[in-house]
């Protein structure tokens, strides 16, 4: 059997920042309750999706037969120093989406990762399945069981030493590894993230309303988006930072060390006036590889419109 231990130190050798393990059984009852509540509140919105396949996003083994263990790593995306500060007068553009699209980086390495595995294994036993958020399954949750981190008041995944700023991926497998130790959740009477929060999505006791989130709208909401709600989006043109900017473990965390994965400071702000008047070839000359990509220009001129809209009124102000 291969010991856990030469499965972690490849995970760090193809880049992965965190890596840590669990068992395949389902996910905590107190995490399927917290999703239970999380959707009788309708804080899904219009997330369709987050009502399916409950039982393989709470259960692994739903996902993978004969699955033992999943293997979860994180990356850290902080962004560099010599990266520019967002203009506040323009429409900005989440840290993350900064990245070259991170759903295929970080699945060849889950390949490659897998790969390895099977060259310590036995020919033929080896199965696994590789889980970079497309697939329905409580990474968070996970990763938490997995000693990766805890979950903080702005529900994202928070390590003491990397902050907020991780992209997740899974590796479920038929191998019975032996898990590591979760952790203790460390935010304790800090509620920086909640009251951040620039439309009050953020409730520290009932979770995330995403009705409310600006990345939500700006990402994932395909209609137009509520007059009631555009005014607390400001300038975000694609994703909000807010909540994580000013988390203490955030602010102290190291920036992204990987070399491999692009990086693309150009795509940091725009002008939003700018961006109403955009060709597709200008949308795709901008955004080619990157997760903003899969928004479309139709609605990044929705946002932008919103964003112009802010800006000028607090111009006015």
């Amino acid at each position: 059997m291969i010991n856990k231990h030469i499965i972690k130190q490849k995970a760090l050798d193809l880049g992965f920042d965190l890596v840590g393990i669990t068992s395949a059984q389902p996910i905590d009852n107190r995490d399927i309750s917290a999703l239970q509540k999380w959707l009788e509140r309708g804080f899904e919105a219009h997330m369709g999706y987050m009502r399916k396949n409950i039982d393989k996003r709470t259960d692994p083994s739903k996902l993978l037969a004969d699955a033992r263990s999943v293997i979860c790593v994180a990356l850290n995306y902080k962004v560099t120093a010599s990266c520019k500060k967002p203009d506040k007068n323009k429409a900005t553009v989440a840290d993350f989406a900064l990245y070259e699209d991170y759903h295929s980086f970080i699945k060849k390495r889950l390949f490659v990762l897998a790969d390895f595995i099977k060259t310590k294994t036995s020919p033929g036993t080896f199965k696994f399945k590789a889980c970079v958020d497309s697939v329905p399954l409580a990474e968070r949750s996970l990763a938490e069981r997995a000693g990766l981190g805890f979950i903080g008041k702005n529900r994202m995944l928070i390590n003491p030493e990397l902050g907020s700023n991780l992209f997740l991926a899974e590796l479920i497998c038929n191998l019975e590894l032996s898990p590591d130790e979760p952790m203790e959740a460390q935010c304790h009477s800090c509620d920086k993230c909640v009251k951040a929060c620039p439309t009050g999505a953020l409730n520290a006791s009932k979770g995330l309303d995403s009705n409310k989130c600006a990345s939500y709208l700006t990402i994932e909401h395909r209609q137009q988006i509520p007059e009631s709600e555009q005014s607390g989006i400001g300038n975000c043109l694609f994703g909000c930072d807010k909540c994580s900017s000013v988390c203490p473990f955030d602010i102290n965390a190291p920036k992204c060390k990987n070399k491999d994965i692009r990086f693309f400071d150009q795509r940091r702000d725009f002008c939003p006036d700018a961006l109403i008047s955009w060709q597709q070839e200008d949308f795709d000359k901008a955004f080619k590889g990157s997760t903003v990509e899969r928004l479309g220009l139709d609605l990044l001129k929705r946002n932008a419109r919103i964003c112009s809209n802010n800006l000028n009124a607090k111009k006015a102000r």
